[in-house]
């Protein structure tokens, strides 16, 4: 190739490196990357954005081995609650902040305060962050997921239930899941992850078809309209009638149908489906709510 071929060739190149890091965000190296492998522009861009670790760091394991160590037990291999407390601090978060819920979810926390190296490790890196700084930065994005995004909302939702629950038992006990429903609710609700749509049958989406990846959500949002749903005084509510009812624990299909119950309920709890499979603590109180809201409250 002579050199003034070349010297297009290389304009050429460096004006399309430019373009796919104007449209993607990505450094100039990983722009080339991707166009060196696929030579067109569209081409690259599909490669980026189905590539789950475009455009993320590579997180150090020795750096995250090495803050793994400051925090755990002097003598244990994992990090517990004395650590999980350091931690907090180091990164200005409350220990009882609802986003610790996604970040057990990310690292795999084995149970309430605890970490586990390979889980800390494979978490972090796959978050593509190893300093306390890049941790922050990285609570805030996660954060804001929760609270935005439904089937997000729902992998924590559920993996709260599993990583809380005492070893052995098969339900977490009632102040420890209104505890975290006082967390997990309202963020939900305020951020639009909880946000109502249309009831269809518990548990299925609009074609009978079981629920997985919010298949339900997608297909009934339209048909939610201007449709009042579950209010912060319906969560109260909740709790009041389980002290009431002399529940001791919440099973997990309790755990995950209330889930769905919240998103589907109207205000009024005049669409509930008697004849659907809700469990039978929430038929009673369907009947709670429907009382006080005649007497007007």
């Amino acid at each position: 190739m002579s050199s003034k071929a070349r010297a297009k060739e290389n304009k050429e190149m460096d004006a399309l490196t430019a373009q796919f890091s104007a449209v993607t965000g990505a450094s100039s190296k990983d722009a080339r990357r991707y166009l060196t492998k696929y030579r067109r522009l569209d081409q690259a861009l599909d490669a980026y954005y189905n590539d789950p670790h475009a455009g993320k760091p590579v997180a150090s394991t020795s750096k995250l081995n090495a803050l793994f160590d400051k925090y755990k037990d002097d003598d244990g291999d994992d990090i517990t609650v004395d650590g999980t407390i350091k931690l907090c601090e180091d990164l200005a978060v409350n220990p009882e902040d609802v986003v610790l819920l996604a970040v057990a979810y990310e690292l795999k926390s084995p149970a309430m305060g605890q970490w586990q190296r390979k889980g800390w490790t494979d978490g972090w890196k796959q978050l593509g962050v190893d300093t306390i700084d890049g941790f922050k930065t990285t609570l805030a994005t996660l954060r804001q997921q929760l609270a935005t995004d439904t089937g997000y909302f729902r992998n924590v939702y559920n993996y709260t239930f599993e990583f809380s629950r005492p070893p052995g038992q098969r339900s977490l006990g009632l102040d420890m899941a209104q505890g975290f429903w006082a967390l997990l609710i309202p963020h939900g609700l305020a951020g639009g992850a909880l946000s109502h749509i249309a009831a269809v049958p518990a548990g299925q989406d609009e074609d009978g078809d079981e629920i997985m990846d919010g298949t339900a959500e997608r297909s009934a949002a339209a048909g939610a309209g201007d449709e009042e749903g579950w209010g912060e005084k319906h969560t109260q509510w909740w709790f009041e009638f389980l002290e009431s009812s002399g529940v001791k624990g919440v099973s997990k299909d309790v755990w995950q149908m209330f889930l769905e119950f919240v998103r589907t309920i109207d205000a009024n709890f005049e669409k509930y489906d008697v004849e659907g499979s809700w469990p039978s603590t929430i038929d009673d109180f369907v009947e709670y709510a429907k009382e006080r809201i005649a007497r007007g409250e």
